[in-house]
């Protein structure tokens, strides 16, 4: 039951890797954001096939099952990348607030130039009746 955890484990972060790489490749994601999924993998892929570092890190953090701690160790890259990217939601939504708001600035000063622009042909064109 063990191994099949394991070379579940280790089918999974290869098929993980595989999709990643897949993702890059078609530009679909980008390197900088692929960096911590391809991290997430590798760690996956070692800890599932080197059985004795499994071993070793369920004893020190006193998991009873060692491929259980394979799970965590996927929850916690996890966590971190969902982490990362809200971050970067977060600057994103603030660009594009300050992005709407000097274009709500450019297009009133440009209604202002457009609107004293024809006043000012309307005034000409009264004078030159005149």
């Amino acid at each position: 039951s063990a191994v099949r955890v394991t070379i579940f484990g280790a089918v999974v972060a290869l098929i993980l890797l595989l999709i990643v790489f897949e993702m890059i490749r078609r530009r679909r994601l980008q390197e900088r954001y692929a960096i911590l999924w391809l991290l997430t993998a590798v760690v996956l892929l070692v800890l599932s096939l080197w059985q004795g570092a499994i071993q070793y890190l369920a004893e020190i953090v006193g998991v009873a099952y060692p491929p259980a701690l394979l799970f965590a160790v996927a929850l916690l890259f996890l966590i971190v990348v969902v982490l990362h990217y809200s971050t970067v939601i977060s600057r994103l939504e603030r660009a594009n607030t300050t992005l709407a708001q000097s274009i709500a600035l450019l297009e009133h000063r440009t209604r202002d130039l457009e609107t004293s622009r024809a006043s000012e042909d309307v005034q000409n064109e009264m004078q030159t009746r005149d």
